[in-house]
């Protein structure tokens, strides 16, 4: 049924003598608020470009050689966007052949394990394998981290045991192998039932006697590792972790943290062995040589640590950098060590003479380092990825160029740099080549029509985003994001039904129940052709139907061929009303444009956003709108969000409602319209105000008593299709027409008959609106709330 908007009167008093607005609305209980609070959010990331770039720093690379000499070498790099994505490397060039998507927070770590196995961790608190060679699918979720998972380490002979560490304190070391060996679909065992406990006699548990029992997350082919696999833990870090290595055996584990210890563990039983003390401040980046004897160690006290595990005390110091050392890289035989980290610098030192380099300086800090044959891949805080010369397999034809200095301990760096009055001249001027991201935002601001964004990138480019489509529909370029703030500043108030975040590089937009069914608009106003220019429709309900239309149509197509192979012929809207099997949604089927998608909430198919959720198991996931199948249903989505697009059903909402007066100016002797209050919906524009009172004016006798005034009870209701200005019957705007006759003025200024009561209500003065007549005919209108001023 068509929504039309009325003026209705509510009686309530007004008390203790001073004016306050009233917001009619449906007040749901204390127990139900309660509910709400707990349920499942949605939020949808948007991209502007296409998905072969990364549009936020990078925190991890991993290289994967051919086994053929003439096969192609891969780089993987993992995201603070939330992506991690695989590059064919040339010789000077490198393409994007897949993207792999499923984590929901930065991608903090990556390690090749085996041939074929991609293990990556997240601030998501989880890690997630993949097939190298996929088109992107995940095919596990391991989930044992309390907090941020921040680092990981592998094996390289034993290619089934991966390390893990995080902020929580946590060491586990996992058997990839059972752990994401997954049970047949009959079994009934769910993610939900899974114990997180570590009990003791699994730390005492060889790697390989370790077997799993798990479960088919519904997500397509998100494998979740479930309660009969419990990794080995490593158990005696008090506070975070932040770097891991292991020996090429796996018999041996370091760790270290904001302990400033560098802890040494026998993986296959999670025993400690020996702790080593020296570092001031927290330990960022570890290695360990191949056979275990030697540790190097970089810190945020900008030292570089040689251990002899076997003597367990540090044999060499490297005053190298002039801030916190953040990665680390060797060449194969554990000569020399490349360093890079906050200071901007990469470094080539020697780790029997101590004679160092700098190689070449960035813009960035350097987050992560990958060596590849004679270059070096360099990641850092920016979007992009540089290869650099190196010369891994004779670093000492670098040296020979001149320009080396001794590394020595810290006074003694110190002291050089002093007396040479000049950091070393870098050795590269330039990088092989860029693999080239794409600016992250660093800046954004929600517009008061609540459906733009203004955003600023990292290269200071300013656009403006349109996010029921989620598209740019404006790219300013290069100028000052304050000014164009206020050069697009509407005077219009609607509730805020969403929120965004930049920390993925780009927007995230939230969407949480209720606060998000709060805003409507006018057909008229979204341009919205062949529908009644009053209609009301939800922004958030029209938005998950454009996020959801592609998964809407696979389920469609699913249904209807499930159907056909049972032998029933169904109709249109049978297969929309046809529930998922074991589902609790049912579609109500006389919901009027259920799956009807409106321009202003269409989105990309080209750039398609991505959405992150979760349901009732497996929890949180991420997927282009594009890769949805039709498959998921409550145990995926939020059972909010179902109701809403397949049901049509919203939850209550308040404040949807404003309560007035109408009165005679002071000094007016026109007669009174009405003695009750009148409540009207908060987005009702002050030209339909306008008609109502034009209405009452025109036919006093309709609702007028013997005295003069009109009846409360009566005319109170407005059915704003029958104003007879013939203005929805022309397909006119309303305040297109000949000027009313009457005005509406807030502190002596005359309002936009296009304004709604809520944007009048947000920027005026508590006290009186007054309505001119051309006839001087004056009528107040007086709100009751605190205000803002205007």
């Amino acid at each position: 049924m068509k929504q039309q908007d009325k003026i209705t009167y509510n009686y309530k008093e007004i008390k203790y003598g001073v004016t306050a607005m009233h917001r009619v609305g449906s007040a749901g209980n204390n127990g139900n608020s309660n509910r709400l609070r707990k349920e499942k959010k949605l939020r949808y990331v948007l991209r502007d470009t296409d998905d072969t770039k990364h549009c936020a720093g990078i925190n991890c690379l991993a290289v994967l050689k051919s086994s053929v000499s003439d096969g192609c070498n891969y780089l993987f790099s993992g995201s603070r966007d939330g992506t991690l994505k695989r590059w064919a490397l040339d010789e000077d060039a490198a393409t994007c052949s897949a993207t792999f998507e499923s984590h929901v927070d930065w991608v903090n770590d990556t390690v090749i394990a085996g041939d074929t196995t991609l293990v990556s961790c997240s601030s998501d608190t989880t890690l997630k394998t993949w097939n190298c060679f996929s088109d992107g699918t995940c095919t596990s979720t391991l989930r044992q981290h309390s907090d941020y998972v921040t680092c990981l380490a592998a094996a390289e002979k034993n290619t089934n045991v991966v390390a893990s560490g995080g902020l929580g304190g946590e060491v586990f070391v996992w058997d990839i192998e059972a752990a994401v060996t997954p049970l047949s679909k009959s079994s009934d065992v769910m993610e939900d039932d899974c114990s997180n406990g570590i009990n003791g006699s699994a730390n005492s548990l060889s790697i390989s006697s370790l077997r799993t029992i798990s479960s088919s997350n519904s997500i397509a082919a998100h494998t979740t590792q479930c309660h009969g696999y419990v990794p080995i833990a490593a158990k005696g870090h008090k506070e975070s972790v932040y770097a891991l290595a292991m020996n090429d055996s796996g018999s041996l584990l370091v760790s270290g943290g904001t302990e400033k210890v560098v802890r040494v563990w026998d993986p296959r039983t999670g025993s400690k062995t020996m702790k080593l003390r020296g570092h001031t401040d927290n330990i960022r980046a570890l290695l360990l040589d191949s056979t275990g004897r030697y540790c190097l160690s970089g810190s945020s006290d900008s030292m570089i640590r040689l251990w002899d595990l076997g003597q367990q005390r540090c044999v060499h110091s490297y005053a190298v950098h002039t801030d916190s050392v953040w990665a680390l890289a060797s060449t194969p035989t554990f000569s020399h060590v490349y360093s890079g980290g906050r200071d901007l610098s990469l470094y080539l030192s020697d780790l029997t003479t101590r004679e160092s380099l700098l190689l070449c300086t960035k813009e960035h800090p350097i987050l992560q380092l990958a060596l590849h044959d004679d270059s070096i891949w360099v990641a850092t805080t920016d979007s992009s990825v540089d290869r650099w010369p190196a010369e891994g397999r004779n670093p000492q034809k670098v040296f020979q160029r001149g320009g080396s200095f001794l590394a020595g301990n810290l006074s003694f760096s110190r002291a050089r740099v002093s007396l040479e009055g000049s950091a070393p001249t870098p050795v590269y001027k330039e990088p092989i080549f860029t693999i080239p991201g794409t600016p992250a935002i660093v800046q954004h601001e929600i517009l008061n029509n609540k459906r733009h964004v203004l955003t600023k990138d990292s290269a200071g480019s300013v656009k403006l985003w349109e996010i029921t489509r989620g598209v740019v529909i404006e790219d300013y370029g290069q100028v000052s994001f304050d000014e164009k703030k206020e050069q697009l500043f509407e005077m219009v108030s609607i509730p805020a039904w969403f929120t965004v975040d930049t920390r993925l590089g780009s927007l995230s937009v939230h969407l949480d129940t209720p606060q998000c069914f709060y805003a409507e608009m006018y057909s008229a106003d979204l341009n919205i052709i062949g529908k009644p220019e009053d209609d009301k429709l939800n922004l958030a309900r029209e938005t998950f139907k454009g996020l959801l239309a592609h998964w809407m149509t696979k389920r469609r197509q699913r249904l209807g061929s499930q159907a056909s192979v049972n032998g029933n012929v169904l109709s249109g809207k049978d297969i929309n009303s046809r529930s998922i099997a074991n589902s609790r949604i049912e579609v109500d089927g006389n919901a009027e444009n259920d799956s009807m998608v409106y321009p202003s909430f269409e989105f990309s198919t080209v750039s398609p956003p991505s959405i992150i959720t979760e349901g009732s198991q497996g929890g949180p996931w991420r997927k282009k709108i594009t890769e949805l199948d039709g498959t998921e249903d409550e145990k995926d989505f939020p059972g909010w969000v179902l109701d809403c697009v397949l049901c049509n059903k919203l939850p209550s909402r308040d404040n949807t409602k404003c309560s007035f007066y109408l009165h005679p100016c002071e000094g007016s002797a026109v007669q009174i319209l009405t003695q009750g209050k009148l409540s009207a919906p908060r987005i009702l524009r002050i030209h339909k105000v306008v008609n109502y009172v034009i209405e009452k004016l025109e036919k006093p006798s309709d609702n007028a008593n013997s005295d003069g005034t009109f009846s409360p009870g009566l005319g109170g209701r407005l059915q704003h299709s029958a104003v007879g200005d013939g203005s929805f019957r022309s397909g006119l705007k309303p305040w297109q027409k000949p000027r009313p006759s009457i005005e509406i003025l807030c502190n002596n200024q005359v309002l936009s008959p296009d304004m709604s009561l809520a944007t009048v209500r947000a920027y005026s003065d508590p006290g009186q609106v007054i309505l001119l007549t051309s006839g001087s005919r004056l009528v107040s209108l007086y709100w009751y709330a605190n205000l803002m001023l205007w």
